[in-house]
Order: structure tokens, then C-alpha cells, then sequence
């Protein structure tokens, strides 16, 4: 079992015929190690969807909860390629067993949590581990077989992420609805139960999977790491908090100012780093690499940028429980496994991708559109449909990436490719959640103001103010002193009071709410317009009979 991982000296094709010597047994073997611990960092960007509502509500920062979200994908991202480098010097092994007991740690410490901002704290150590473990199931799945075999097994992988959205949300809306399990609050094991699961992952990797390695000499771009620290933190911290600060204050300014001197920063390292470089910049003179890596920033922008908001406009729109807002997420879940599963033979046998891409990026854009128009009265059968198509697109976007990117990588390459393929999609995340989450905090209270003046008008609405036994219930108080100032000082740090406020009252909170969310997926919608069109730029080639050492050019 200990040699699971390597190839079979006797015949260089395997039981079931394939090239690399590899049998159809050994590479399951090895793939179940991994995909346990890609089941790890999966289910973690998963589960805490459907629970977010209920966290912030907890730790009173509704509106900064964006800290927890982008400290987690800040961490990740810079990690990512950095340990994918580090793993071509030192081997995979070893820094897949590291990521791991990183990521538990961060999530005992997560599931400790008082404040928002510890919880972002902790949630970074968890993103270091993380993008470990991401990173090093693609890369080590590389290593193993040749291209032709790789679309093959991606639906394993497929089916990882596919589990962890059915059983993330689930499992994230139920602990966020129970009061306590084993005396500890329920929304906190939403990073507990990490713990069992990431040892099993650990056991298995560190008992039943050896690869062989070369270790190869080169230097580590921690100039670059740096560099590209400095540009995105300043970036996001303004995201972030330029609403309260102002986009034109002096430490907004101050903040653009550091980002671009650490990109300038990053691009002048990475070319004198050559291929010691975190990224090398010699990858760019593909065109297929330019191109996958510019739309895998705006797709992961557009996507994980505007995913956030399904549950918080099912929990706090819809009035939907935290279960039931995470039940919701499942046709985006089948949509995205059934397209992942069915696409890689597909492209493996035509050895084209441009249109399939085109194709995801469409519903994708369509998707993000349609959630521009949902407000308080949208049937449940309406969103259901949306959730399906862009779980569709989203099925058909990553894994043409991911393919495209390693087929046209070395072998000496793989981690690198893989981490780029992790590094642009996070980037662009990390972007998207920190800006929609903006953007929505920023509009919200005109919003609810302009949904209050509205209200004046309705007969429902005066009623509720006059009736005596709305104004004797303290869960009114909030919004009974809101409709006095036009809408002006709803507290959305904790938002349960919405849950038991008088539905009349509640109702121009809700469209505002509702409102918001607009204007954060019709910008999503114009964003993936952009990537839409950019994917044109794509040129394809034939497919060859045969890459040489696996090198070939998609």
C-alpha cells in the first residue's frame, strides 16, 4: 500500500491498458488520500454559506463580515503558489501533511472565536492550510498520469466538490440552527467538525500514500510573496472599509497607493526571478495561459464574489431558516456536478474546450443577471431554476481551466500550473467578496430609506404604526424609530430582530435588502460579460496523438 503512488517498473501500460504504468487500482488508492483532503478545504468553503447569517448575528458584525470571508481567501491565495513551489522543491508529501495540520489548527481556533475580527484572524491561519491542500491534490494528481488520463480522473475530484456543496450547506445550515451540541453553540461547529475529518484525511495521507520525488534546487520567491502581500491586503482593507472611510479620504488613497506599489512590485521580482518566480513570467507568452488565467480572475470575481449573497437574501429576505436557505443551494450544486462529471471525456476525446467555455461563461453571466430582478415575492420555483443554471455554468467554467492550464504545462511545472490555476480563480474571490460585500453595505441604507418613503402610501404599512400591539412589542422598537427618520438607523450588525419584527413594518427593510442584492449581481452579470467576450480570444489547436512528456499546447 506504500507504493500505491509509484509507477509499475514491468510494463509500461497498467492493468486497464494506460500509458504512465499506472494501475486503475494503485491510482484510486492514491486518489482516495487525496480527495479526503480536498474534501477538507472544499467543505469548508461550503459549509460556512448557509451559516454566515448566523455567525455574524453572534458576533454583532453583520456588516463586517467580509473580514472573516477575504482573510480566509487572502491567506490562501498568497500561500498557494508560494507552496506550490515550495512542493517542487521539498515534494508534495510533506507539504500536503503541513497544509493539513495547519488547517486544523485554524479551525479549532475558529470554532473559539469572540469578535468578528478574531474570527477573520483565525479564518487566515485556516486559509494557510488551505491553499495548501488545494493546491497539492491537483499538483499531486498531475504527477501521476499523463494528460490523456487526467480529464479521466478530474470527475473524481469533481465529485469531492460536488459532495461538499450538497453536504456543506446542509450541514452549515443545521449547526447554525441548533442552539447547542455538547454544551458548545451550534454555528461553531461549523469548524469543528473539520477536526474529525481533516485527522482521518491526515492518517490515510501520512499511512497509505508515497510518491517518489526529486528534489529540485531552486531558490524560494519570498520577495515576490511579499510583493504580492503588499498589493492585495492594502486593496481589500479598502474594499472593505472605503464606505466608512471614503473612496477619496487619505487613507483610502494611502491604501490604493501601497497596492500598486506592490504589484509594480510583484511584476519586477517575478521577471527577474525567472523560473524560481512564484509565477514565472514566461508562462504569459502563451496566449491559452493569458487568456484561461485573465477569465479565471473574472470568473472567480463574478462567482465566489456574488455566491455569498444566495443565503443572506434566502435568510434574511425570504425569511428562510438557515436549513432551508442551505436546502436551496442544492440545484447549484447538481447543475455544477453534472456538467463537471460529463464534461472531461467529452473535451478528452474532441481535445477542444473555446466553446465549452463560452458556453459556461454564458449561463454563468444569464444566471447572475436573472438574481438582479429577485425581491421579497419571488417564487421559490423561480430561484430554483436560477441556482440550477448557474451551478451549470460554474460545472463547465473550472474544470475547462483546470485542464487547459495542466495540459499545457511540464511535468517540472505541474505545481506551479496547478497553483496558478488556484492563485487567479482565488484572486479574483478574494476581490469579488470583498467588493460585492462593499457595495452592498454601501447602497443598502438608500435602499431601505427610498423602501420607507414607498411605504408611506401604503395602508398596511400606517396601520401597523397606529395599531397598540405592534408598538407595546420590544422586536418593533428597531424599525418603529427607523419609519420615524425616513429609514435611518436599522442596525444590520445583527439582523435576527427581522425574524419577529411585524411583517408590515419589516417589509422596507426587506426590499431594501432585496435591492442590494440587486445592484451586487447585476454588477457580477457585467463583470462575466467581460470574460465572456475575452474567452473569444482563445485560439485552439488540434488535438496531438501524442505530447512530448506530456508538454504539449492546448
Amino acid at each position: 500500500m506504500t507504493n500505491t503512488a509509484q509507477p509499475a517498473a514491468a510494463s509500461s501500460r497498467g492493468e486497464e491498458g494506460e500509458g504512465d504504468g499506472l494501475t486503475h487500482k494503485a491510482i484510486m488508492t492514491v486518489l482516495v488520500g487525496l480527495m479526503l483532503g480536498l474534501f477538507l478545504g472544499a467543505l469548508d468553503l461550503m459549509i460556512i454559506a448557509s451559516a454566515m447569517r448566523t455567525i455574524a448575528d453572534e458576533l454583532h458584525g453583520q456588516t463586517i463580515q467580509a473580514w472573516a470571508t477575504t482573510a480566509y481567501l487572502v491567506t490562501s491565495t498568497i500561500t498557494t503558489p508560494l507552496l506550490g513551489k515550495f512542493s517542487d522543491i521539498y515534494g508534495r508529501k510533506r507539504i500536503y501533511v503541513m497544509s493539513i495540520v495547519v488547517f486544523l489548527a485554524g479551525s479549532l481556533l475558529c470554532g473559539m472565536a469572540q469578535s468578528m475580527y478574531q474570527l477573520a484572524a483565525f479564518r487566515a491561519l485556516q486559509g494557510i492550510g488551505a491553499g495548501g491542500v488545494m493546491t497539492m491534490a491537483f499538483a499531486m494528481m498531475g504527477d501521476m498520469m499523463t494528460p490523456e488520463r487526467r480529464s479521466r480522473y478530474q470527475g473524481y475530484f469533481s465529485m469531492v466538490f460536488g459532495l461538499a456543496g450538497v453536504t456543506g450547506p446542509l450541514l452549515g445550515g443545521f449547526f447554525a440552527g441548533m442552539g447547542e451540541i455538547a454544551g458548545i453553540a451550534g454555528w461553531r461547529w461549523v469548524f469543528l467538525v473539520n477536526l474529525p475529518i481533516g485527522v482521518v484525511a491526515l492518517i490515510v495521507v501520512t499511512t497509505k500514500f508515497t510518491m517518489p520525488r526529486v528534489r529540485t534546487v531552486q531558490k524560494v520567491d519570498y520577495w515576490g510573496a511579499f510583493a504580492l502581500a503588499l498589493c492585495l491586503v492594502p486593496l481589500l482593507v479598502v474594499a472593505e472599509q472605503g464606505r466608512a472611510w471614503g473612496w477619496g479620504s487619505p487613507l483610502s488613497l494611502a491604501m490604493f497607493a501601497l497596492g500598486l506599489i506592490g504589484l509594480v512590485m510583484f511584476v519586477r521580482v517575478e521577471s527577474r526571478m525567472g523560473d524560481a518566480a512564484i509565477i514565472p513570467m514566461r508562462l504569459f507568452r502563451t496566449r491559452t495561459f493569458s487568456v484561461i488565467n485573465s477569465v479565471n480572475i473574472i470568473v472567480g470575481l463574478g462567482v465566489f464574489g456574488s455566491l455569498i449573497f444566495l443565503p443572506l437574501y434566502l435568510q434574511m429576505v425570504k425569511g428562510l431558516s438557515p436549513t432551508a436557505a442551505s436546502l436551496m443551494l442544492l440545484p447549484q450544486t447538481a447543475g455544477t456536478i453534472v456538467a463537471s462529471r460529463t464534461l472531461g471525456p467529452v473535451i478528452n476525446r474532441s481535445g477542444r474546450f473555446k466553446a465549452f467555455l463560452l458556453l459556461g461563461l454564458f449561463l454563468v453571466t444569464a444566471a447572475l443577471f436573472m438574481f438582479g430582478f429577485v425581491g421579497p415575492d419571488t417564487p421559490v420555483w423561480v430561484l430554483v431554476l436560477m441556482t440550477a443554471v448557474m451551478g451549470l455554468g460554474i460545472g463547465i467554467c473550472f474544470p475547462v481551466t483546470l485542464i487547459a492550464l495542466q495540459n499545457g504545462a511540464r511535468k517540472e511545472e505541474m505545481g506551479v500550473a496547478s497553483a496558478a490555476y488556484m492563485f487567479f480563480r482565488e484572486i479574483g474571490g478574494t476581490a469579488g467578496v470583498a467588493i460585492f460585500l462593499s457595495i452592498m453595505f454601501s447602497v443598502v441604507g438608500g435602499k431601505v430609506s427610498d423602501a420607507f418613503r414607498r411605504a408611506g402610501d401604503d395602508a398596511g404599512f400606517r396601520a401597523a404604526q397606529s395599531d397598540p400591539q405592534v408598538l407595546a412589542d420590544p422586536a418593533n422598537a428597531q424599525v418603529l424609530e427607523a419609519a420615524q427618520h425616513g429609514g435611518r438607523g436599522i442596525d444590520l450588525d445583527d439582523s435576527s430582530w427581522l425574524a419577529n419584527a411585524d411583517e408590515r413594518l419589516a417589509r422596507p427593510v426587506l426590499e431594501g435588502l432585496a435591492g442590494a442584492v440587486n445592484t451586487v449581481y447585476v454588477t457580477a452579470g457585467c463583470v462575466m460579460l467581460v470574460a465572456f467576450f475575452a474567452a473569444f480570444l482563445l485560439k485552439e489547436k488540434k488535438k496531438q496523438a501524442k505530447d512530448e512528456e506530456g508538454a504539449g499546447r492546448v
